[in-house]
Parts: C-alpha cells; sequence; structure tokens
C-alpha cells in the first residue's frame, strides 16, 4: 500500500458514498479501524502482519477521501486497538463514539459486525459499513457492481428461505448438513446501507440463522474456504455444535483451541451453527479475503458462533465463516442451487 493509490480508490470511495451511504450534509462519519496491538506484532506472521498494517493505511485514506467529497459532513477516523477474533468487542471508548455516529465505514481486520456495540450503534440511529478484510482491489472490483441487481436477487433468495423449513448443503468435497429454518426469517446484506443497519461491503448475499440444536452432518472446508487454509478441513455438527474437527493443519489447531475441543460442553455459544448464507455478487471473485469470497455468486457459506445479531438466540464472542464450492442447496427437498448454479 503507498499513497499514490489514493486516486486510484477515489473514485470507488465515492461511489461507496454516495450509492451505498447516502452520505449527506452534517452527518456525523466515522471511519474505524483496528491496528495490532503489542502483543500483535510479537505473535503474527510477517504477512499477516504487513496485510493488518496496510487495512490501517487505508482506512486512514479511506477517512482523508471521505472528508474531501463530502465536505459538508463531520469525518473522524478512530482507530482502535485490535481485538483477537471476529465478532469480540471494541474498546468502551471506540463503542461509545459508534453510538454518537449517523455512519460507520468500519475497515478493520477484525470483524465488528456481530457485535454488542454495532447493535447499540444501529438502535441509536446508524448506519454501518462492516469491512473485515477488505483490501484496495475491492473498490474496482465487486464494490463495483450493479446494487440494486443485488438487492433483487438477495430479496428473492431470502424469501425462499423465509419459506423453506429445512435445508439441505452437499458439495463435491464431501460436505453433507442438514440444518432447520423452522421459524425463522431470511435477510439480506444489499450494500445499500439503511438506517438501523449493519452490512458488509462489499455486499451480496442472503442469510439466515438456523434453528438452533438441530444441524447435523458435516462440513469440508477446501483451502480457499478459509483464511490461511493450505489443507482440507472437516467440520462435524452434532445437536447444532461442533463436534469435531478433523484436518485443517495449522488453522484446525487453532480452532480446536478455540473451541475446547474434543472437551463436551465446553464453548457451547463458539460452537454453534450460526448461519446459512447464499452469495449474490456477480462481480465478487476474489479468494483473498472470506470478506469477498462468501459473496461469490454461486457459493454458501456457513458460520459458527453468534446469530443473535442475525435473528438467532445464541450471543457469542466469535463468528467464523467457512465458504463453500460448487455447492448443492436443497429448500424442502427442491433443488435452489445445483453445482454452483441457481436454479431460480
Amino acid at each position: 500500500m503507498t499513497w499514490t493509490k489514493r486516486g486510484k480508490i477515489r473514485q470507488g470511495v465515492a461511489s461507496m458514498l454516495e450509492v451505498n451511504l447516502a452520505v449527506q450534509d452534517g452527518e456525523k462519519v466515522m471511519v474505524v479501524t483496528d491496528p495490532p496491538r503489542f502483543r500483535q506484532w510479537r505473535d503474527l506472521g510477517m504477512g499477516r502482519l504487513q496485510e493488518a498494517l496496510e487495512r490501517c493505511v487505508l482506512a486512514r485514506m479511506v477517512a482523508d477521501l471521505a472528508g474531501e467529497l463530502v465536505p459538508g459532513a463531520d469525518v473522524a477516523f478512530l482507530p482502535y486497538p485490535a481485538v483477537d477474533q471476529h465478532g469480540a468487542e471494541p474498546d468502551a471508548t471506540t463503542a461509545e463514539r459508534m453510538r454518537t455516529s449517523d455512519v460507520i465505514i468500519a475497515i478493520t481486520n477484525y470483524s465488528l459486525t456481530h457485535t454488542i456495540a454495532a447493535q447499540e450503534a444501529c438502535e441509536a440511529g446508524a448506519r454501518i459499513a462492516s469491512m473485515p478484510g477488505f483490501l484496495a482491489q475491492m473498490f474496482e472490483g465487486p464494490m463495483a457492481a450493479d446494487y440494486q441487481r443485488i438487492a433483487d436477487d438477495s430479496k428473492r433468495m431470502a424469501q425462499l428461505l423465509s419459506e423453506a423449513q429445512v435445508a439441505l448443503i452437499a458439495t463435491p468435497a464431501g460436505t453433507d448438513l442438514t440444518l432447520s429454518l423452522a421459524e425463522r426469517s431470511g435477510d439480506v446484506d444489499t450494500g445499500l446501507v439503511a438506517v438501523g443497519r449493519v452490512e458488509n461491503l462489499p455486499a451480496g448475499e442472503a442469510f439466515i440463522a438456523p434453528l438452533e440444536g438441530k444441524a447435523r452432518g458435516k462440513i469440508v472446508v477446501t483451502p480457499k474456504g478459509y483464511p490461511g487454509l493450505e489443507e482440507e478441513m472437516t467440520i462435524h455438527f452434532t445437536a447444532g455444535e461442533v463436534s469435531e474437527i478433523q484436518g485443517g493443519g495449522q488453522v484446525g489447531d487453532n480452532l480446536r483451541l478455540l473451541l475446547e475441543l474434543p472437551e463436551p460442553g465446553r464453548q457451547a455459544a463458539r460452537r454453534n451453527v450460526a448461519e446459512l448464507g447464499i452469495g449474490t455478487n456477480p462481480k465478487a471473485r476474489s479468494v483473498e479475503s472470506v470478506l469477498e469470497a462468501e459473496k461469490i455468486m454461486g457459493t454458501v457459506h456457513i458460520a459458527i458462533g453468534d446469530n443473535a445479531h442475525i435473528g438467532g438466540v445464541i450471543d457469542a464472542d466469535l463468528h467464523e465463516d467457512f465458504v463453500l464450492w460448487h455447492p448443492d442447496l436443497l429448500l424442502d427437498g427442491q433443488p435452489v442451487i445445483r453445482n454452483g448454479e441457481w436454479l431460480v
């Protein structure tokens, strides 16, 4: 990342402010980011550390451009100490600043999407673009998509999720997972961020919180389905929770430690099957970041951990997504996606 890229992203930032966030004169806009703490400087590998720092510089660049592009808005830049995982809460000062902002642009290394801080900011009237793992090149890729088309496709798929009782997901890699969707409603991440909403950018998905305690089967995550994964990983689910993780190399070891496997009954909230998501962005291509990969049209993703902010009842300090490629998705026995191709 260099300052010479500033001009290259200017149009993308302008489009985000106008189309996705509809920023108006007089609004309080806060750009937040999470530079590594001292311990992370020591513990992160050089590649991850450099990427984290570049993302923080990008956030500062976006804040500066926002101040130029919408001079009538009150734009602030707020770095805060990084947390250790997606879904963990930011510090109290950052949470308070979020509650007093109209627009929050979160270009972070660890996601704020599924946090109480984001929920309370939305309840106070904020609209939030959550952009964990965002890369500068996304402004010219998935951010340049037709967001009205994305909204239409996402709403259509969310309606199918709302109407279904049971979802079955299978992949050529070996995924075979059954979820109960009874009494749950599908939702959308369209990229057209409304007041009181937190949405990812780049956007493009329909999603639902499966009924807790019912998921059974397994997902087989291939290397391009989770950051840093270099070998296939199989996650088994029993009675709605992760019961076993096989393979995955260092990523698998880290997840087993995070979920305290194989200890039965430990970290039940983190082990929860939290989300079924369906990518709807036709311009999403890259697998470098889950943020973009889970939006790729023709993929589905499964998340574990927190779902309290998407219609479920589990409040956890973790939300991790796993992207599945070339999926079959059946809703109440009817094929909706076949080998990654939409049938609806």
